[in-house]
């Protein structure tokens, strides 16, 4: 009788704290998603004499980004990073897109560096891409356009490709490095003790993938142990005219710096 009661409490111990840790996860779940690092007002994001800082006015917050414009560009690289640091970190190694003629356009998502505001949905996200690109868009009429992503921003990229096909404006080139097939499915990958429904950011990416027209580029490391390239297969194969690029050796955060990964991207641009 009494082992029984013993085991019972442990058993109701155990449920309590598993289902503390659910519910923290679901109301503080930013804080395992985004990793911002903040920028002092007066920093300055890059010192090249052909970049310019930028802001947003969006609902509750200010987005700040930086954009590389070029005398007689051929188009934009419009980019969303990843889920860490600010642009201070992704603003680099511009030369090869000076070399392809093409503009760049970057932003910090909300509480990344200058960017004011807190992240509090995925459809608050996805606005604020929107708004950032609503912006520079009128400047790139008739010109190339790029939409990339990497990691973090490859589901919000894919978003925005797909709208802009949705609306009879396809990208030229939709580019993604390190994409995931939905948040939600490396979630279950990397947290199989989750509910699935804890998820507030299920960024569905496979679902935006299946309505890509146009060109599309996946750049993924074959040794990426935070999102496996069986996601970019996945992705490839629901794809109408997409090409993967297996980087032998690669991992998560170095795919970028493989002289191949360069090498495809200016190919790439090349044929715009």
């Amino acid at each position: 009788m009494v082992y029984a009661m013993f085991s019972a409490a442990v058993l109701l111990a155990i449920g309590a704290i598993y289902a503390g840790a659910v519910g923290w996860l679901y109301f503080r779940q930013e804080r395992l998603l985004f990793e911002p690092d903040k920028l002092a007002p007066d920093e300055p994001i890059s010192n090249d004499p052909d970049t310019f800082e930028f802001f947003v006015d969006v609902p509750g917050a200010r987005l700040s980004g930086a954009h590389m414009r070029l005398p007689n560009p051929r188009g934009v690289f419009f980019f969303l990073h990843g889920n860490s640091g600010n642009l201070k970190k992704w603003f680099v190694e511009l030369e090869a897109f000076r070399q392809a003629n093409f503009d760049v356009v970057m932003f910090d998502y909300r509480g990344f560096g200058k960017s004011s505001g807190d992240i509090e949905s995925e459809e608050q996200l996805r606005a604020d891409v929107e708004a950032v690109w609503n912006h520079i868009a009128p400047m790139y009429a008739g010109k190339r356009v790029v939409i990339s992503g990497q990691s973090l921003g490859t589901g919000l990229a894919a978003g925005l490709a797909a709208r802009l096909c949705s609306d009879g404006h396809a990208p030229d080139l939709t580019l993604l490095v390190s994409p995931y097939s939905s948040m939600r499915a490396l979630a279950g990958e990397l947290y199989p003790w989750v509910p699935l429904q804890v998820l507030r950011y299920p960024l569905h990416t496979l679902a935006h993938a299946e309505k890509l027209l146009g060109p599309v580029m996946l750049i993924h490391g074959d040794k990426d142990e935070l999102i496996g390239i069986h996601h970019s297969e996945q992705l490839c194969s629901a794809m109408r005219s997409a090409e993967l690029l297996r980087v032998t050796g690669a991992g998560h955060g170095d795919v970028h710096q493989f002289p191949t990964v360069r090498q495809a991207l200016m190919s790439a641009l090349g044929r715009l």
